[in-house]
């Protein structure tokens, strides 16, 4: 059943307990469905607005994932479409996704891509939303749901300053490393409830498997370490990581390839007298700057994750505990994606307690959830995804992450 305005969008305004009229800025987030042609505007569970909608037509899919609102203009038009007038544009993507009014808004998809909306409900929305807020977009309809459980972060987990922890894990964002020495201080002081949620803005948390880009990261490190050059530890393997690799060979008397092998890192991490790193990472970006990394476990390696949405908000005052909401999201994994993970089993998105269950199987260092609790903020979210993000993650955005149906439409 397709989800419409049939009792208007000021009466599910006045009528959601959030206090919208009264100026509040409720941490909401947008869910859209291209099978339903629907929008709905959540806070927390709570519907709060809905309309219909015109997704992409075949050859110009709007693609289905995690995203959030990254610029927000009254007036805007095409600069692909021959100058199409955009009004109340809310881009997702640099690359030319974005929410936007429209006097065609068909029950069917028929754009190029964009969520076309109803002239009178985007500006509506265009009032309620902000930048950083976010957007699912999914096949079927999902629905946020409250979750709870010991994984999750809360504020009141942070504790008062400690020395600094010289073996927890946490580094720089890649694109934050600057080739000089990182100093990492766990000594956040614990912020009161207060400031948490009118002052901090909200984090946004990434949990991902280790990927091939965090192991070169590492091994270049580690390399220039033992005293062979591997460059500055980008993540990929360039020139002078390839020498790097020959000359650890050369040194150890192993078979000079310059190959980055199971087997070549193993030794590498042996030679350095370290044990090999955990097969998760957690990835904390704000304002859409990337903060810092942290390493941390997943049960089960071979059980596919799944992809899972949450977002926090409504700290008690007194207490500094917040509710998290949130849903899973079908995708389709590659069997090429599937091998290169070391993933064999499938998870179903529609089971019951899919998303209790993944959350279950993460192990998030002690001092790295007190560094989390001491950021957390209402409207801070948190996404888990077996594939690490892709091209439209990167400067001036929020993670995003672009999910595949078994259709591929």
């Amino acid at each position: 059943m397709r989800i419409t305005l049939g009792i208007g969008l000021a009466v599910l305004i006045a009528s959601a307990p959030s206090a919208l009229a009264a100026g509040a800025k409720a941490p909401l987030q947008i869910v859209v469905s291209r099978q339903q042609q629907s929008l709905v505007v959540y806070d927390g569970d709570t519907v709060v607005a809905t309309s219909n909608i015109s997704t992409g037509k075949r050859g110009h899919t709007t693609p289905t994932g995690i995203f959030s609102i990254l610029e927000k203009r009254r007036h805007h038009k095409s600069n692909i479409y021959s100058n199409a007038p955009m009004p109340f544009m809310q881009r997702l993507t640099w690359s030319g996704i974005a929410l936007h009014g429209s006097n065609h808004v068909p029950d069917y998809p028929a754009s190029h891509g964009c969520v076309r909306l109803p002239g009178k409900f985007a500006a509506s929305l265009f009032k309620m939303t902000q930048r950083g807020m976010h957007v699912v977009i999914s096949d079927r309809q999902v629905t946020p749901v409250a979750i709870a459980s010991t994984m999750l972060f809360q504020p009141n987990q942070a504790h008062p300053p400690a020395p600094p922890m010289s073996d927890v894990p946490l580094r720089p964002a890649i694109s934050h490393f600057d080739g000089g020495s990182v100093e990492v201080a766990m000594t956040d002081r614990r912020p009161s409830p207060a400031l948490l949620v009118h002052e901090q803005p909200p984090i946004r948390i990434l949990v991902t498997r280790r990927g091939r880009q965090d192991t070169m990261r590492d091994l270049q490190m580690l390399l220039t370490t033992l005293g062979h050059d591997a460059g500055a530890p980008d993540g990929h393997g360039g020139p002078m990581t390839l020498a790097a690799i020959s000359s650890f060979q050369t040194a150890e008397g192993l078979p000079v390839d310059g190959k980055a092998t199971p087997e070549l890192i193993e030794a590498v991490y042996r030679k350095a007298g370290r044990d090999m790193p955990p097969n998760g990472v957690l990835r904390v970006r704000r304002a859409f700057q990337p903060l810092f990394e942290a390493e941390i476990t997943i049960d089960k390696p071979e059980l596919a994750l799944g992809t899972h949405f949450l977002q926090f908000q409504d700290t008690d005052a007194a207490t500094g505990q917040g509710k998290w909401f949130g849903m899973a999201l079908d995708n389709t994994l590659s069997k090429a994606a599937k091998d290169r993970l070391g993933i064999t089993v499938d998870t179903d998105p529609t089971e019951f307690n899919a998303l209790q269950r993944t959350l279950n199987r993460l192990t998030v260092p002690d001092d790295v959830r007190r560094r989390i609790a001491g950021l957390l903020a209402d409207g801070s979210s948190l996404s888990i995804s077996d594939t690490d993000t892709g091209l439209e993650t990167g400067e001036g955005t929020d993670f995003i992450t672009i999910t595949h149906s078994v259709s591929g439409r």
